[in-house]
């Protein structure tokens, strides 16, 4: 029986789904923390060593999390990740685009570069500076967001109204990350998340965050399944391409004059908020893609 190494801190519902889909095809699945990886570079023994694959490495990877930490302490698990695709083990999502996406900076230069709309942004250091951006975009007319450079599920995020919301501006660690508000067409606060596999749209849903502008699931915001036309399901695959991911959730906004607009790549995305509203495994799709297209397994 193959195995399959799940790195993960909380396995949870995401976890759980997981392991019962490499079950269904016959491979073992062990829960990892990077915290509990080490390398090891001897004249014998395996490189990289982790709790349950004492005498082999796993056949594949499946990155469900990455840990926060230290600055060293990050790029330690990020080694891991690359350690084992230089061995020719598939990593998935891999340690590039986790980088690629964790770091929201990159992600919105990685969207604009590739030619896709995205929402006017900006990084810097300097306070000064950004507190000059941040007033002339108010004086225009335009609200913003700010965002810390890393971080997920909407922690974190201020939206800036007026002059006096500058006060509470503050830094992610020295950087700052502002981002033009997009208001979205129709009433209240809506965007669209769309689950891309291996190129193709598997699924997505319009997540109404009610009376909050923050559409995240995990914060209530409520969930619908809807069929994603063309434009749509072409702006997130090319999102995905463009970070060189495996899978991701993409989230994009249609505006008042009936645009779309990509505001997030998530290379580690959550789907039970999907799965309530749509007919479809979630995992299986993606247990099925890694086995076929990296360890060349028939899924007929």
């Amino acid at each position: 029986m193959g195995k399959i190494a799940i790195f993960t801190d909380d396995p949870g519902w995401h976890g759980k789904q997981l392991k019962l889909a490499f079950a269904k095809q016959g491979y073992d699945s062990h829960y990892v923390s990077l915290t509990e990886a080490k390398i090891q570079l001897e004249e014998s023994g395996l490189p990289i060593r982790l709790p349950e694959f004492a005498n082999a490495l796993p056949d594949a990877v499946f990155v469900r999390g990455v840990p926060g930490g230290s600055l060293e302490e990050v790029v330690f698990y990020l080694d891991i990740l690359h350690a084992f695709k230089l061995m020719n083990i598939p990593v998935y999502n891999d340690g590039h685009a986790i980088e690629r996406s964790v770091d929201k900076g990159m992600t919105s230069f990685l969207l604009k570069n590739a030619g896709l709309p995205t929402p006017a942004t900006w990084v810097a250091r300097n306070r000064e500076e950004v507190l000059k951006i941040a007033e002339l975009e108010l004086q225009q007319g335009h609200k913003l967001i700010s965002k810390p450079l890393f971080g997920s599920q909407g922690e974190g995020i201020r939206r800036i109204e007026k002059m006096t919301d500058l006060f509470w501006l503050t830094s992610s660690h020295g950087i700052y990350y502002l981002q033009r508000f997009v208001q979205c067409a129709g009433e209240g606060y809506a965007d669209k998340r769309v689950f891309v596999v291996n190129g193709k749209v598997i699924a997505a849903m319009r997540r109404h965050g009610g009376k909050s502008w923050l559409n995240n699931v995990a914060r209530g915001a409520r969930c619908e399944a809807i069929e994603a036309d063309e434009k749509l399901a072409q702006l997130a695959i090319k999102a995905a391409a463009a970070l060189k991911m495996d899978y991701a959730g993409v989230d994009i906004i249609k505006d008042t004059n009936g645009n779309y607009s990509i505001i997030e790549v998530n290379s580690i995305p959550a789907w039970k908020g999907l799965e309530s509203v749509c007919n479809v495994c979630v995992a299986e799709h993606l247990v099925a893609d890694l086995l076929g297209r990296y360890l060349k397994i028939n899924m007929l």
